[in-house]
């Protein structure tokens, strides 16, 4: 299936071990909004929750970040998100695309700390804001294929 042309909402996730940053959009507009974080520390309380959104939006693909050393290389987190989407995959049936995250939790903090949040409210919404960057890099990667 081509998803240049195609229209529905999308979920993206920035995997951490404590916190998933949530993002969505519609593929149709290409404009990513942070959603919420899933405090879990457990892969099967990270899928439930995620389950929960995904029964209540509907996406028609998910976008997950591939965290990376600064040069490209992969760490011990690139594989906890590969095995994470394989898992996405498996219990929802839904084809899981990858962005590069590198820099995208400090690009949330700098946008954050701009808009004059800051402490705890930053803490809590840094992880959604990077997931937004990282739904956004997927859409404006598909504007310039």
């Amino acid at each position: 299936m081509d998803y240049a042309d195609t229209h529905g909402t999308v979920l993206a996730f920035d995997l951490g071990l404590k916190r998933t940053g949530v993002a969505s959009g519609e593929l149709s507009i290409g404009v990513a909004h942070p959603l919420t974080v899933i405090q879990a520390e457990s892969t099967d309380a990270r899928l439930a929750a995620i389950g929960k959104l995904i029964a209540e939006w509907q996406p028609v693909l998910l976008v997950l970040g591939l965290p990376t050393h600064g040069d490209g290389s992969e760490h011990e987190m690139t594989r906890v998100a590969k095995n994470f989407a394989r898992k996405l995959e498996s219990s929802f049936k839904l084809p899981v695309f990858w962005v590069d995250e590198r820099h995208t939790s400090t690009a949330a903090e700098s946008e954050l700390h701009a808009r004059g949040i800051h402490g705890k409210k930053n803490k809590a919404l840094v992880d959604a804001v990077a997931a937004q960057l990282i739904l956004q890099g997927f859409f404006d990667a598909r504007l310039i294929a």
